[in-house]
């Protein structure tokens, strides 16, 4: 019974072990990765550390597509909510018109928190077309001013489109300090 419970702990370590040594690793490329673009920012090129970059892995900047292209054009890419009570969900709408030339697609819409729950439009969106991206926040141990994104990937350019909202979230009756994300 023993060496059964000791192994499922060495099992559990290991597994913990893995996921903490991903997130470490993607950690450090990232701050790599703002190091070398404040260095760029202050004029000072070359002098950031650059990240161990594996060349399997290694990006190069996506450059425009030849041809008709699709556009997202939002009516608009912010919103306030205004002011909420903590526990509200509330929704919001990004209405989008393809005004390119070709079929829009949205391939993705990643949230900055997964406290937000996007949707959109799953079928092309044909020129001149409408579609839409979903923005669904639970506010539910949130407080005070929440500023939340949503990343839009799709085949457009550039492909990516950041929507932004806000909202002022009033803390339930008794609850706890303040926690702005």
């Amino acid at each position: 019974m023993k060496t059964g419970i000791a192994k499922s702990f060495l099992f559990f370590a290991v597994v913990m072990a893995t996921f903490t040594a991903c997130k470490d690793r993607n950690a450090e490329k990232r701050i790599a990765e703002l190091e070398g673009r404040l260095a760029e920012l202050e004029g000072k090129k070359g002098t950031a550390p650059t990240p161990s970059a594996n060349p399997v892995t290694a990006t190069t900047p996506d450059e425009k597509p030849e041809g008709p292209l699709p556009k997202m054009d939002f009516e608009t890419t912010e919103h306030d909510f205004g002011t909420i009570k903590e526990g509200d969900v509330v929704e919001y709408t990004y209405a989008i018109k393809n005004t390119g030339e070709a079929p829009l697609i949205i391939q993705s819409a990643q949230p900055s928190c997964g406290c937000t729950v996007p949707d959109f439009s799953k079928e092309p969106i044909p020129a001149g077309g409408t579609g839409y991206v979903k923005a669904k926040f639970d506010s539910n141990g949130k407080q005070n001013i929440q500023n939340k994104t949503i990343t839009v990937t799709a085949n457009t350019w550039p492909k990516q489109t950041v929507l932004r909202f806000k909202a002022m979230v009033t803390p339930k009756a008794g609850s706890a300090g303040p926690t702005a994300h």
